[in-house]
């Protein structure tokens, strides 16, 4: 049986390929080099949590609430389907500390710490994270970074050595 062109297409034509969705909220935690307060300045601060939401969009996951204190950020994106959550960190640590290294001064031997946490969200939480994140200059007026972290690692089922979470 020979096929023709005109009837491979209209074949073809018939087969719809399913498109690909996905909506993976996740809630990103990491730490300066040492846990080394360098953002102190609120403006800059605020410049840096912008930034990362720009990295997030670039990277395709959007940005939902972005924010930190002196010594660590809080991503709560989407992470696109395209991407894994290792390349999703590893480029938004390498982009931003590019920029912020372009600041100058002390900033110029600035890195983010090696690790990082990185856990999902429910659609349903998502309002309670925003405000968790917006809150977080309050919430460290009374809890340590390692408290924080300990206490989302506890909350998520996560077990870790304390030997090697504060790289």
């Amino acid at each position: 049986m020979k096929v023709g062109l005109e009837s491979f297409d209209s074949h073809f034509n018939l087969l719809v390929m399913p498109q690909s969705l996905a909506r993976v909220v996740i809630h990103t935690v990491f730490s300066t080099q040492g846990r080394e307060p360098v953002f102190q300045n609120a403006a800059f601060r605020g410049e840096l949590h912008a930034y990362l939401g720009g990295c997030a969009k670039t990277l395709d996951c959007l940005p939902l609430q972005i924010g930190g204190v002196e010594d660590h950020v809080h991503l709560l994106t989407t992470l696109s389907r395209t991407i894994t959550i290792a390349d999703f960190v590893k480029e938004v640590k390498r982009v931003s500390t590019a920029w912020i290294q372009t600041r100058g001064g002390l900033f110029r031997q600035f890195h983010w710490q090696a690790g990082y946490g990185c856990f999902s969200v429910s659609e349903s939480k998502v309002p309670a994270v925003i405000q968790y994140i917006e809150g977080q200059e309050e919430h460290h007026r009374q809890h340590t970074f390692q408290e924080e972290l300990r206490r989302i690692l506890s909350a998520h089922g996560q077990a870790w050595d304390e030997r090697y979470v504060w790289d």
